[in-house]
């Protein structure tokens, strides 16, 4: 456990937001919605002004979002942004007020989730590492799902506040764990992407048409979520830009880290991992989740296409 745990907090709190971007915005906007008093900053200063049409109050820095804040929550682009916020020279934890929780939504990994825990420890604030799943449509919705590592008691004294854009909260262990088990998710999900990629290009390539494949894979041994989900986007030619190439590298090679660091084999992970390395020099810091396939589609010199669009 960290620091002391939060009694139950009233359905209606400040609620401090640190990272204002594609999920932090709509997230803001929900809170606010629920009732919530949101205060929220961003290293971006041009953002004050969608922050107060969302209804929220402007901070200049990250300390005035902690002032008076029951719930503090970090919605950074990644590690880096992450370590630096909670491990660098002005330690976001030091501003946190006494008996506030510190919930960060940010898809980070393992091994810093480990660290910021002990930094809050050593502060005594209460800190959960709850990454998010379902994109900025769902958090546009309030559907999102959290996976969740860190005190269950903690989770459920902040619960309420969750809820105003939460459909689904995972508790899924000590910290770290939340942050493990989305980048997995994350993993499984690039690996279909890029898997899936492979074999339709070869059957594209022997007469048989993209769409025509994920007709037959629905519902077989060979279906996916991304069959099922988000093939669609990828042969429309919607590479999913919500999120960047670099990020996707970022996340892939942090499951390379702790695989290694575990001692678990992990030659496919360092395979989709490739993959998308490979994509990262070719394009460059582009967005797309689905860069990775492209990448495949360039060397394949075709493109998967739903020929009946």
């Amino acid at each position: 456990m960290v620091g002391a745990t939060p009694t139950k907090l009233e359905v209606k709190v400040q609620v401090g937001v640190i990272g204002v971007g594609r999920m932090g915005l709509p997230m803001v906007a929900r809170l606010v919605a629920a009732g919530h008093e949101v205060v929220a900053t961003d290293i971006r200063s041009e953002c004050r002004s969608t922050v107060e049409k969302a209804g929220a109050r402007w901070a200049s820095d990250a300390s005035q979002v902690t002032r008076g804040s029951g719930v503090v929550l970090t919605v950074l682009p990644g590690s880096p942004e992450l370590r630096e916020l909670v491990l660098g020279s002005d330690s976001l934890v030091a501003a946190v007020d006494g008996g506030a929780v510190w919930v960060d939504l940010t898809s980070a990994s393992f091994e810093l989730g480990q660290e910021c825990a002990r930094e809050a420890g050593r502060r005594g604030v209460a800190y959960l590492d709850s990454p998010v799943g379902g994109g900025v449509p769902a958090m546009r919705e309030g559907t999102v799902t959290l996976y969740v590592g860190g005190d269950v008691d903690v989770l459920e004294s902040i619960t309420p506040v969750l809820r105003a854009f939460a459909k689904t909260i995972h508790h899924l262990g000590d910290h770290g764990t939340g942050y493990l088990t989305k980048l997995l998710i994350n993993l499984l999900w690039f690996g279909q992407a890029t898997l899936t990629t492979e074999a339709l290009l070869l059957a594209q390539r022997h007469g048989q048409p993209a769409h025509r494949m994920r007709d037959v894979l629905l519902g077989s041994a060979g279906d996916s979520a991304f069959v099922t989900h988000h093939l669609p986007a990828l042969l429309a030619g919607d590479y999913l830009r919500d999120f960047g190439l670099d990020r996707c590298v970022e996340e892939l090679e942090s499951i390379e880290h702790s695989a290694g660091r575990a001692g678990t084999p992990h030659p496919l992970t360092s395979a989709v991992a490739d993959v998308h390395r490979r994509a990262l020099h070719h394009y460059g810091a582009v967005d797309g989740e689905l860069m990775g396939p492209a990448w495949l589609e360039e060397q394949a010199g075709s493109r998967l296409r739903d020929d009946e669009s």
